[in-house]
């Protein structure tokens, strides 16, 4: 298969991939600077492109940042740390991805939005089910904590689930993934 070789564009044809870029859904700063760049005939004209964009109303990152963390609470029911690490991979700015979800999250109680994720995600088994061996206990904190939840959170839902929630006073979680 023949790789198709993307033409460069300057001037209106920027603008013009830039507002198409946007209709098709919302971009932060960051993002749209990346894709205009890989695009632009002259890397110069990105930043004119981007500052006209700003001053009719169309790119504003707080904006984006407060809508996509509301968006993932709303409709994936993520935690706050999760939403926060999508904001950085989607270029926002780290104070305002932080300020964005804390503002999104502020009367949320994680600890409810985990139990109504376990509830969700296990509905057709017996409640006194759930989490009889260790194994299922440590998948259901892997997903948990995959979903952006805080390991104490997690851990005081989890005992009420479990079959023996004394074993989680001693339990150890899997070890959490690091970025080195």
């Amino acid at each position: 298969m023949e790789e198709r070789k993307k033409r460069t564009l300057e001037g209106e044809a920027l603008w013009s991939h830039a507002l198409k870029l946007l209709g098709n859904r919302a971009h932060s700063t960051g993002e749209l600077r990346e894709k205009l760049r890989r695009r632009a005939a002259r890397v110069a004209e990105v930043d004119d492109v981007l500052a006209r964009l700003k001053d009719h109303g169309y790119l504003n990152d707080q904006r984006f940042a407060e809508n996509f963390a509301a968006s993932r609470l709303a409709n994936d029911r993520f935690g706050k740390t999760r939403v926060i690490q999508d904001l950085r991979q989607r270029r926002v700015a780290p104070a305002l991805a932080e300020r964005a979800a804390r503002e999104v999250y502020r009367d949320v109680n994680e600890e409810a939005l985990i139990e109504e994720v376990i509830r969700r995600k296990y509905r057709l088994a017996p409640r006194e089910g759930l989490f009889r061996e260790d194994k299922d206990l440590a998948s259901a904190y892997r997903r948990l904590l995959h979903a952006g939840f805080r390991t104490g959170d997690i851990v005081r839902v989890l005992k009420r689930f479990a079959k023996n929630p004394d074993l989680l006073d001693t339990w150890e979680p899997p070890e959490e993934a690091t970025d080195d």
